[in-house]
């Protein structure tokens, strides 16, 4: 049997493939909705099967890591950060999927002055921004990449609060693309709630390295 350092950083590796995963899978989702391709947002619902796998993969390694090494302190910190920080990205699966499907339920491409109006570009921007600084959090144990997420997360639930007024004047004057509005909310929706997700697996990062608990903390 291998030992406890060594099967750590095996984990370890399992957790930054299943990040980089529903990463890619945001992305594509992302570009499949605003360009409307729905090849791409196929490939989106098809690879749901591979997030799955590895969710469970990693529960599984994990839980088998506690049971056989009976981690204490920084090694026990791990594997309990680890268990959160999947189940917040197997979450974020599942809205990449959902907004692959609604791509394909709307089956037409949104107009280029609805993703201006709305910020899309910018709120998939700083979303995508919050993902790289997760990833280096978690390679890198960097808690000050860590926290960036915070700060980024207020401006995506700032844009998607902003949408809904938009839409609301905007939809009487385009009653034609009403459709397109409402779903455009949906989306946001998603990706603000991939936000919150994000921001939570940012305090389990911190919660690992520094033995600090955030949750039901005033964010300054």
């Amino acid at each position: 049997m291998i030992n406890i350092e060594e099967q750590r950083v095996v984990l370890s590796q399992i957790g930054e493939e299943m990040l980089s995963l529903c990463h890619g899978q945001v992305q594509l989702a992302y570009e499949a909705f605003i360009i409307f391709d729905t090849d791409m947002a196929e490939e989106v619902i098809r690879k749901e099967n591979r997030v799955n796998s590895l969710d469970l993969k990693i529960e599984k390694d994990t839980d088998r890591f506690i049971a056989l090494y009976n981690p204490v302190a920084t090694d026990l910190r791990f594997a309990l950060a680890l268990l959160k920080i999947n189940y917040n990205l197997e979450r974020i699966g599942d809205q990449a999927y959902d907004i692959a499907n609604h791509t394909v339920d709307l089956n037409q491409k949104l107009v280029p002055e609805l993703i201006e109006r709305l910020q899309f570009n910018l709120m998939f921007e700083t979303l995508d921004s919050m993902f790289k600084d997760v990833e280096t959090a978690y390679i890198n144990e960097n808690i000050k990449a860590a926290r960036k997420v915070f700060k980024k997360d207020k401006i995506i639930n700032e844009i998607n609060a902003n949408a809904f007024n938009i839409v609301a004047e905007d939809a009487v004057k385009n009653p034609e693309l009403i459709r397109q509005y409402l779903m455009a909310l949906v989306v946001m929706k998603k990706f603000e709630k991939i936000g919150d997700l994000l921001k939570n697996i940012s305090e389990s990062i911190i919660f690992y390295i520094d033995a600090e608990i955030l949750k039901h903390k005033k964010k300054k």
